[in-house]
């Protein structure tokens, strides 16, 4: 199947899974994950309407940027990966949103490079819900401490959460990790919304997105599932 037709499957489950939990559609944010991809498979996804991409690997996505923007300007892209202070200086200069902010240290280069670069950018605080050390993420306790802090940053636009939820084939594990997330979305919103009002979920993969929707995702990252299997170098 062509990227075009994975699209418009794509959308058909989301559109489903939302009624489904009597939700409107159009509350559900896809956000198509291009990484490994090349720009030609991009710009099939740009001609089936899609204008913002995410990537986890912040050279990637800058050298995606570089050769898109000069004939395809309205391309947009948001970093979903962990995120060194040391590439701070590179997000700041062409990315639209940062998805995964877990440290105050980063938050206060980003926003130092923001300033510099004369720009703002679209920010999700990461939540670690499944409890793996392996995974990035604030802890759940600290995210109201931490969402406090976030104030002083101007050219950080926080507008919600993200999460990875564990990789297990039982719903019931995954779908507590959402129900998580979405019990630290309400306590951020009655005790930090002078920082933002956190309307935006961004929860759920190619493989758990429908459930997601159900537990309430507002942002879905789906890569494999539209663009097929991830292209790796073999050496």
């Amino acid at each position: 199947m062509t990227v075009a037709e994975n699209l418009a499957h794509i959308r058909s489950r989301i559109d489903a899974a939302a009624r489904a939990a009597d939700r409107d559609p159009a509350t559900v944010r896809l956000l198509p994950v291009s990484k490994t991809k090349p720009t030609s498979a991009i710009l099939e996804a740009v001609d089936a309407g899609l204008t913002r991409f995410g990537e986890n690997r912040v050279q990637e996505a800058l050298a995606k940027w570089q050769e898109l923007a000069p004939e395809h300007p309205q391309v947009e892209w948001a970093i979903i990966g962990h995120l060194q202070t040391n590439k701070a200086r590179d997000v700041a200069r062409f990315a639209t949103e940062f998805q995964a902010l877990d440290s105050l240290h980063l938050a206060r280069e980003l926003d130092k490079r923001l300033h510099q670069e004369g720009r703002r950018l679209d920010v999700l605080v990461e939540v670690n819900t499944s409890g793996e050390p392996q995974k990035s993420g604030i802890e759940p306790g600290e995210a109201l401490s931490f969402a406090r802090e976030l104030a002083a940053f101007d050219a950080l636009h926080v507008t919600g959460l993200m999460t990875v939820a564990v990789n297990s084939p039982d719903a019931d594990q995954v779908g507590a990790c959402f129900d998580l997330l979405r019990g630290v979305q309400e306590r951020l919103r009655q005790e930090a919304s002078q920082v933002s009002s956190w309307d935006d979920l961004s929860m759920g993969m190619s493989g758990d997105f429908e459930l997601a929707i159900a537990h309430g995702a507002t942002t879905v990252r789906v890569g494999q599932a539209i663009f097929g299997a991830r292209e790796y170098p073999t050496s």
